[in-house]
């Protein structure tokens, strides 16, 4: 019994040296980068869920996480806040061509993954596009920026061009030659929105 009690103290004490020192090398943000941030796990939530402790992230790789895991999670992370008024983020942007970190964080709140229409590719796999080509506006600002991936990214320069609507969605134009010329906008990575305009249906219909 004694060396059974023993080998759990041992066992305890080894996991808990060897959680600190994760700790302390996911803070030194030396493990690399991806896409200009460093290798990390990005989770967005609402305010009110995180007031409520009830309710589930988002992880920028499209996992759904139980709201306990994500205060776990916060208790040792780097903390932003972004707001959006209308779709729109305030005020963030620079004048060099690529996206700044937290741009980029605000994309994954927003785009949460590639916004071409039906493309299931998450944020963490996705890149930085400028709506207006950055040689005709040298600015960066948030509100004109998208994830696209690496195979739909291309398609800007091939007659594609992209555009935010008014509730600050990017729609994806075809070319002028094309039989489709209307925006289309990507909502596979934003299902609560279907899920709401389902409930707005129900209740017109009762």
């Amino acid at each position: 019994m004694s060396s059974t009690r023993e080998l759990k103290n041992s066992f305890i004490t080894h996991h808990d040296a060897l959680n600190a020192a994760l700790r302390v090398m996911l803070a030194s943000k030396k493990l690399g980068q991806h896409n200009g941030l460093p290798a990390t796990v990005i989770v967005t939530t609402t305010l009110k869920e995180l007031e409520a402790a009830a309710g589930k992230g988002l992880t920028g790789g499209g996992t759904i996480l139980p709201m306990s895991d994500v205060i776990r999670l916060a208790r040792h992370a780097y903390h932003y806040l972004a707001i959006f008024d209308k779709g729109k983020a305030l005020a963030l942007y620079h004048t060099k061509r690529l996206a700044s970190p937290g741009q980029r964080i605000v994309l994954y709140a927003k785009d949460r993954g590639c916004s071409h229409p039906g493309c299931e590719v998450s944020g963490y796999y996705s890149e930085v596009h400028h709506l207006t080509p950055y040689a005709q506006c040298p600015t960066t600002d948030v509100n004109q920026l998208t994830f696209a991936c690496g195979c739909h990214h291309p398609l800007a320069e091939q007659g594609w061009t992209t555009r935010k609507n008014a509730n600050g969605d990017t729609g994806w134009i075809p070319p002028p030659h094309s039989d489709r010329g209307q925006p289309r906008t990507n909502s596979f990575h934003h299902s609560e929105k279907i899920l709401a305009e389902e409930d707005d249906d129900e209740e017109g219909a009762a």
